[in-house]
């Protein structure tokens, strides 16, 4: 299920992202409902982080909050225009400060780190489709929290743009994997221990010849790339598969900065 944001009237959007309302109750002659758009987010983020995607609706936000779906208009538009606020406030909780005391590269490694965090905290993320940007201050936040710290490379800003770029994406392809392990467990109920041991004992019934068929597949597992671990296996490949890409992309901006660095 992918979800666009973006996709509300655009004013009113923007207005709710940038201006005055954002966190505000409503104004105005009768009695003050104890209501607010912050409040409205905050409980569409819960059934988000607690349902998916899929169980967000005015109503259901409505449900949590007490209130009918149509108490919650007078606040925001519609689904759509809940989304955007939903997106930009959750990127709002990534920390605005990685201190470059050891050098830029520890302080990349600790941003990425965060960003897989929050991402894993709220997979929902992952449904919303970066095709369309919000626009709004949690956004920038994300953007501009990712360009100061590798401007620390001294490289020429524009190509930052790229490196900044790449480990987000580098970030967002592993979490998947990992917030899909966990959403497979939960939403067909069974563990991936015994899904992947049923297969398995199957494989070495049905295939015997596999490892003569596939011999560079079968030589990950006789060099010890299948270690037994108390981690789910899909997820602790997404961590493992997070970590090297960072490191690689890493060792990649470092070699790019001795490179710009010219002959010595």
């Amino acid at each position: 299920m992918v979800v666009f944001a973006g996709q509300g009237d655009a004013r009113r959007s923007m207005e709710l992202l940038w201006g005055p309302r954002v966190g505000a109750p409503r104004t105005g002659p009768g009695p003050k409902p104890g209501l607010s758009v912050e409040a409205i987010v905050a409980a569409a983020i819960g059934i988000a982080d607690a349902e998916g995607m899929a169980a967000l609706s005015m109503r259901s936000v409505g449900e949590r909050l007490g209130r009918t779906a149509m108490a919650l208009y007078t606040y925001v538009p519609g689904k759509t225009e809940l989304v955007d606020l939903m997106y930009d406030r959750t990127l709002g909780e990534l920390p605005s400060s990685f201190p470059a005391v050891g050098g830029w590269r520890p302080a990349a490694l600790a941003l990425a780190e965060a960003l897989w965090e929050l991402h894993l905290r709220h997979p929902w993320l992952l449904q919303v489709s970066p095709a369309r940007p919000v626009l709004g201050p949690g956004e920038f936040h994300v953007q501009e929290t990712l360009l100061s710290v590798l401007a620390e490379t001294g490289l020429p800003l524009p190509r930052v743009r790229w490196v900044v770029a790449a480990l987000f994406n580098v970030v967002r392809g592993s979490v998947q994997a990992a917030a899909e392990s966990r959403q497979a467990a939960t939403e067909t109920g069974q563990s991936e221990e015994d899904w992947w041991s049923a297969r398995s004992a199957l494989l070495g019934e049905l295939v015997p010849d596999l490892t003569a068929r596939f011999p560079t597949v079968a030589r990950l597992g006789a060099e010890g790339a299948y270690e037994p671990s108390d981690e789910p296996y899909l997820e602790r490949e997404a961590r493992l598969s997070f970590e090297a890409g960072v490191e690689l992309l890493l060792d990649g901006v470092e070699a790019a900065i001795v490179k710009a660095s010219g002959p010595r």
